[in-house]
């Protein structure tokens, strides 16, 4: 089988430019990656969606080889991120889309459906932080004024990130691919990025924004959650199918479903975008646990 080639693109988004892989044919799927993570977590799920969808995966600004602006220019955020993917999708005119989104970009998706509901046509939410979740103690310490900033833009090293990457990406994890966690350390180990990664923790900190959107997300959505998750247990991914009414899927795998598991999770992802799609005004949750 033929391997999707996954080239590197640029485009201009909401004041920041943009790093992002596409692949494949057919209805538009973009996917958002996670704090303290990159469009590479997605790479295995990609080239497996690619063979029914248009997959388009992008590093948010801030993270990967997307431009890391100053947070006097850019407000790192909810808002700030999901008007980015905006205009993203408006720049390589993508027209009405599925958004899937892991752990913060989960948050992402689900504020873009909530502020854009006529261009999210289904939503994937996978380990998705909207409500909040078991604090790292790094992020905890993050937050503390001056000390925040000195431990995450300057003290951080690679050992101490790899190990809250293990701990917070990929939690509950029997595996994190080989190389993974190096590679995202590069990707955060310099001024600018260090800068963004540690104004992104504070912005996020305040999951309440997003809690109070989900009346209006109006898309038919599916919600996923590692088993062995122990960042958020699983009552949190239930209780966000039940508030959106949508489908709920449990994998064998720790918080990182698109990376641990990508053939189980290109299932059920595929399964559900290419079903009919449901009533949801007034309908009742449908809950599938495997």
């Amino acid at each position: 089988m033929v391997r999707p080639m996954l080239v590197p693109k640029d485009v201009s988004a909401r004041g920041a430019r943009i790093r992002f892989v596409e692949a494949g044919a057919g209805a538009p799927l973009v996917l958002v990656h996670d704090f303290a993570a990159t469009r590479e977590v997605w790479t295995a799920t990609v080239m497996r969606l690619a063979r029914s969808f248009h997959v388009v995966a992008p590093d948010l600004p801030g993270f990967g080889a997307s431009e890391k602006p100053d947070p006097q220019r850019y407000a790192y955020g909810w808002d700030a991120f999901a008007d980015s993917l905006f205009d993203l999708i408006a720049a390589l005119g993508l027209g009405r889309i599925h958004v899937g989104g892991h752990g913060m970009g989960g948050g992402v998706a689900l504020a873009l459906a909530a502020r854009h509901p006529s261009l999210v046509h289904k939503l994937v939410l996978a380990s998705a932080l909207v409500y909040p979740p078991q604090e790292h103690a790094l992020e905890r310490a993050g937050r503390v004024p001056l000390v925040g900033a000195l431990l995450w833009r300057q003290v951080m090293g690679a050992a101490l990130f790899r190990a809250y990457v293990q701990s917070t990406v990929y939690s509950g994890a029997t595996r994190v691919p080989v190389g993974r966690g190096e590679e995202l350390y590069e990707a955060f180990n310099a001024p600018a990025g260090r800068q963004a990664a540690h104004a992104t923790l504070v912005s996020v900190a305040d999951t309440r924004p997003l809690v109070a959107r989900l009346p209006r997300v109006t898309a038919d959505t599916l919600v996923v959650w590692g088993r062995n998750d122990a960042v958020a247990p699983i009552e949190h991914g239930r209780r966000l199918a039940r508030e959106l009414h949508g489908r709920f899927e449990v994998l064998e795998c720790g918080r990182c479903p698109p990376d641990e598991v990508p053939d189980a999770f290109a299932t059920a992802v595929t399964s559900f975008l290419e079903a009919a799609p449901s009533k949801r005004a007034g309908s009742s949750p449908f809950l599938a646990q495997r």
